[in-house]
């Protein structure tokens, strides 16, 4: 099952390298991670996306949690929260019925062309997970994909819940 965790650490030198020495020692995947730091300097937020069971992810949480670094970590897939992720993308152009294809394509899932050229459109799309994957599947059946880069799931908890010190 797929887990977001976000994490309150301090903005130090390695505490990221860390964090993510926790889940490869213990065989854990990361599928995305995203993190920068927050309106305090001093201090950053990571947001982590791995798969497991309630077992595996109370287990990562819990040596997260014992971490130096760490202040408090949160596993939001355990309630309402609103995740996102930005996806650029470039997409061969070079007809005119492709052109128009992947412009409509675009605009149907509320992306915003960044660049166009003669050969190919830059477009940036920013949603869940699935719709981006869906926008990339649809993508690839109107035109070629020549480049792609995302940026992992950011999140928040929905509601009065927060990730503070």
């Amino acid at each position: 099952m797929k887990r977001i965790i976000s994490v309150l650490m301090e903005n130090a030198p390695g505490a990221l390298s860390r964090i993510v020495g926790a889940f490869s020692q213990r065989g854990y995947n990361v599928d995305s991670l995203c993190v920068a730091p927050t309106d305090d300097e001093s201090l950053s937020r990571l947001t982590i996306v791995t798969h497991g069971d309630d077992k595996v992810i109370e287990q990562i949480t819990k040596q997260v949690n014992k971490l130096i670094d760490v202040l408090k970590v949160v596993d939001l897939t355990e309630g309402a929260h609103i995740e996102r992720e930005l996806m650029l993308i470039k997409v061969a152009t070079r007809t005119e019925s492709v052109r128009a294809e992947v412009k409509r394509n675009a605009d149907i899932f509320r992306g915003v062309i960044l660049d166009v050229n003669a050969n190919n459109y830059t477009i940036e799309l920013t949603g869940t997970t699935d719709k981006l994957d869906a926008f990339a599947t649809t993508m690839g059946q109107c035109a070629e994909i020549i480049e792609s880069s995302r940026t992992g799931v950011c999140g928040l908890a929905r509601g009065e819940r927060a990730l503070r010190p």
